[in-house]
């Protein structure tokens, strides 16, 4: 059967069809179910093809994209549709924009270096303070517009030296897990690819954050994907009252807006959001474990 998706805000559908002989067969639903299944009867084959043809032009004037081209594969080819999939993966997740476009000046990149030399320098402080200069540097990283800092020498060092910070040894010179986050979201994934794959493969067992960047890692290489890798993982490492990000009504709409998107990846594989959700495991973090159990509830 051919195979269509809408990915688009809250909606995450499918819609598939075939023709058998006289009959015009449908299933569709949301991504991950199993979806409805209807059939109808045509007096010859050629009014069954094309109604088929018609349906498919519908759907694809209504925004659905076609992820498979089974060639319309009869009940029982399983194996031969599987084989096409695999000819013709489902095309890459579209997910709408992190960051606003920008221009990364020289005088940009230097602002972005300098405010990160700043924030490392608060170490100790008032969280306050702390909270400040990580605004200051969430700003400066922003009118970068989703730069990868491997681009830039100085501001990779600058990036790598805060990212290591997370799992430094001395209470006084960490940074918090959530407060890293903040400032990769503004930067390319993957720069969080490589904080979670290098710089925090192998925190100590000590750190308050081990159980969190273990998650992190897992999420990471489960997905596949940088980019939803880092949304989830904020979202799951959010703190409720630290950090600018943690606002939970916030919180909440971040999460129905990446939901269907994640539903629609996961399902591409064959996997249900309700079965990835049932199997994270939060690491003994019981702050992950709250943010898991709100994902499982909305």
């Amino acid at each position: 059967m051919r195979r269509f998706e809408f990915v688009q805000g809250t909606s995450a559908k499918f819609w598939m069809a075939d023709v058998d002989d006289k009959t015009f067969i449908v299933v569709y639903g949301r991504i991950g179910s199993a979806g409805q299944r209807k059939e109808k009867a045509f007096p010859t084959p050629e009014a069954a093809t094309r109604e088929f043809d018609k349906k498919v032009a519908e759907k694809l004037r209504e925004g659905y994209q076609e992820v498979t081209a089974s060639g319309g594969a009869p009940a029982g080819g399983a194996p031969a549709a599987a084989a096409e999939e695999a000819a013709h993966p489902p095309p890459k997740l579209d997910l709408p924009p992190r960051v606003r476009p920008g221009e990364a000046t020289e005088a940009k990149r230097k602002a972005a270096v300098h405010a990160l030399s700043a924030l490392a320098a608060a170490r100790g402080r008032r969280s306050w303070a702390l909270g400040r200069a990580v605004r200051r540097a969430r700003r400066a990283l922003e009118a970068l517009g989703g730069l990868d800092p491997a681009s830039d020498a100085a501001l990779s060092a600058a990036v790598d030296a805060l990212m290591a910070r997370v799992v430094a040894a001395s209470a006084p010179d960490r940074l918090p897990l959530v407060r890293a986050i903040e400032l990769l979201s503004e930067l390319d994934a993957a720069a969080f690819a490589r904080a979670v794959r290098e710089t925090w493969k192998a925190p100590p067992a000590a750190s308050p954050a081990a159980g969190a960047l273990a998650l992190l890692h897992r999420q990471l290489e489960e997905l596949g994907d940088p980019e939803l890798g880092l949304r989830v993982g904020a979202l799951l490492v959010d703190r409720p009252h630290h950090g600018s990000m943690s606002a939970e009504a916030g919180w909440a709409l971040r999460w129905k807006a990446l939901s269907p998107h994640l539903e629609a990846h996961l399902a591409r594989s064959g996997r249900s959001l309700k079965d990835y959700l049932e199997h994270i495991d939060a690491g003994g973090d019981p702050h992950v474990a709250q943010r898991i159990a709100r994902m499982r509830a909305a």
